[in-house]
């Protein structure tokens, strides 16, 4: 993990002080509300349908312990509702598909010492809203995984400091979102983002960025274009500051709908590409030795240093072999087949602490199972876990002796569910229980759907599919990459379900990206676990043998699954009129 120098930890520290003179003044009514918005913005500070949202920070989903128990303690201290109609509410966090943490009951009073808080450990909540450069994501296994080329946290970490507080896209045209991967496959979802970066060698080994630009979701899904098949990684800032000035010159203002560069790019072609290489050249050329905005190795080194191995991996002989725990219990192996994954160092495991177990919303996570991941982290994972892209946590330095131990544990704090990658490891956003810019609560069908899909054995049956739940149209649930898209709109004051199909992230399990396609018209609450259920058993009826759901969706079409979810709405109609 990336160590705060001695200039990291002042600027945090003096960005929470400043925050706590801003607070005091508006708490004072000395600055308005119309001032004040924006700076608690800036400090990941929202206004939220019942209470203060809190989002912190977590680069490239990285924590240590250390830090996950102080997010617990922000949980257990000042996330709880003493009074009022919410009494009793809070107590937890919520971790997000862009690797942040929530919490949504802290009172504004109290935010500047959750801010001291969180600085005491390297967090904050600096650029995780507002128009600028938001978190920087990457795969969760970053520089663990087997396939991976060039590990990209130091990259992720770099970009993360080139952006952060950057003068001049402080206040861009919309919110920008940067996703990087390393690995042959792109589990990060990058063609869903502003800027999608993939790490690759050359013919003759030297390392530089695929770049795609012009991705996002919301109204308008769009998959990234490729920009540039290959930027040095010395220029891969240089590059990066092209776009970004390009879209703030040109980027639309008038519209909060058509202000992503996902419009601009889809606006102006390869017009803005060309914008885009001009910029480019420009800033290269700006100074007379061309070198001054390039990364260095030493640069480069200084930071990577920060990510080698933790002090004690010792790759250890033997191989693998879930097999040979056939005589196991039958929860372990099911948990090593799913929530175990291969690694680069040999002895070594991930291991996917799931946060999707019966009673908790998806990505929910209470103080005390914070307190006991991070005894977890300490106990197996050399002090490190992470925040996965579909909102469950991850240890990534588990010994293949101690799975079993880590197993039992895991089982013990709720964490062993091993339903990794099927369908009740769903993504969902918080909705309208919390978010104020939702039109449909999204926790209550998660909770409707992970109840019909209980049997574990039908799961697996059922194999591989990722479900993906949005409260409204802004995405946060990312529905419309899930192989079931499952979207909350407004009609008439009530709240109804637009399903789509066929959607993917890019990654091996999802195919290459894609945004699902609607099946027909809005479904009421009730009726969303029938239609999933009705969209899963013609799969069933339709497969061929090993094939998953996306691929079944592929080669019949759609017209089967609409009718599925047509007969669905037939017999609702008909025992309404009964």
């Amino acid at each position: 993990m990336y160590r705060y120098t001695a200039f990291d930890r002042r600027l945090v520290r003096e960005r929470a002080a400043q925050f706590r003179d801003q607070l005091e003044r508006h708490l004072r009514g000395e600055l308005g509300e119309a001032e004040f918005r924006p700076l608690r913005l800036q400090n990941g500070w929202y206004v939220q349908r019942h209470a203060p949202m809190l989002r912190v920070a977590i680069p490239y989903g990285e924590l240590a312990s250390r830090q996950l128990r102080v997010l617990a303690r922000v949980a257990r201290e000042f996330d709880r509702v003493d009074e009022g109609p919410h009494r009793g509410r809070g107590g937890f966090a919520h971790f997000t598909t862009r690797q942040n943490a929530q919490f949504n009951w802290i009172p504004l009073a109290r935010a500047a010492d959750v801010m001291d808080l969180l600085a005491e450990v390297d967090l904050h909540g600096i650029q995780t809203s507002g128009n600028c450069i938001r978190n920087i994501t990457t795969d969760a296994l970053a520089g663990i995984a087997p396939d991976e080329e060039v590990d990209p946290r130091p990259y992720a970490e770099l970009l993360r400091q080139w952006s952060t507080l950057h003068p001049e896209f402080a206040f861009l045209p919309r919110k920008f979102k940067i996703a990087i991967s390393g690995a042959r496959e792109d589990r990060a979802a990058t063609a869903w983002h502003d800027v999608g970066l993939r790490l690759r060698r050359d013919a003759q080994g030297a390392v530089g960025f695929e770049v795609h630009a012009g991705g996002g979701m919301g109204r308008t899904p769009v998959i990234a274009t490729l920009a540039h098949p290959f930027v040095p990684w010395r220029q891969i800032l240089v590059y990066l500051e092209a776009i970004v000035r390009v879209y703030n010159r040109y980027g639309r203002r008038d519209n909060a709908y058509k202000a992503r560069l996902k419009i601009l790019v889809r606006a102006e072609g390869q017009r803005f590409f060309d914008a885009v290489a001009a910029e480019f050249d420009r800033i290269l050329r700006r100074d007379v030795d061309g070198q001054a905005q390039l990364l260095t190795d030493e640069e480069l080194e200084r930071v990577a240093a920060s990510f080698a191995d933790p002090a004690g991996v010792r790759p250890a002989r033997g191989g693998f072999e879930p097999g040979r725990h056939l005589d196991a219990p039958r929860g372990f192996v099911r948990w090593l087949e799913r929530n175990v994954h291969a690694h680069r160092v040999a002895g070594y495991r991930a291991v996917t602490l799931s946060l999707k177990c019966a009673g908790q919303a998806p990505g929910d996570v209470t103080a005390e199972q914070m307190e006991a991941a991070a005894t977890l982290a300490d106990r197996y994972s050399l002090g490190e876990i992470r925040v996965t892209h579909d909102q469950n946590l991850l240890l990534p330095w588990v010994r293949e002796a101690d799975l079993y131990a880590v197993w039992q544990a895991a089982k013990a704090c709720g964490f062993a569910t091993p339903n990794v990658g099927l369908l009740t490891d769903l993504i969902a956003c918080p909705g309208g229980d919390y978010c104020a810019l939702a039109n449909a609560r999204s926790i209550p069908v998660a909770a409707a759907i992970a109840e019909r899909f209980a049997d574990l054995d039908e799961l697996l049956d059922i194999g591989d599919v990722d479900l993906h739940l949005s409260g409204c149209i802004n995405s946060c649930g990312h529905h419309h990459s899930g192989h079931i898209g499952i979207l909350g709109v407004d009609k008439d004051g009530q709240e109804w379900y637009q399903v789509t199909v066929g959607g993917a992230d890019g990654s091996a399990l999802g195919g290459p990206p894609v945004a699902g396609r609607v099946i027909g018209p809005a479904f009421a609450a009730d009726e969303v676990a029938d239609v999933v259920e009705a969209l899963i058993e013609t799969y069933r009826d339709l497969r061929r043998p090993g094939e998953r759901f996306v691929d079944t969706v592929g080669r019949v079409g759609l017209a089967p699954f609409r009718a599925a979810a047509d007969e669905v709405r037939r017999a609702t109609v008909e025992l309404l009129a009964a």
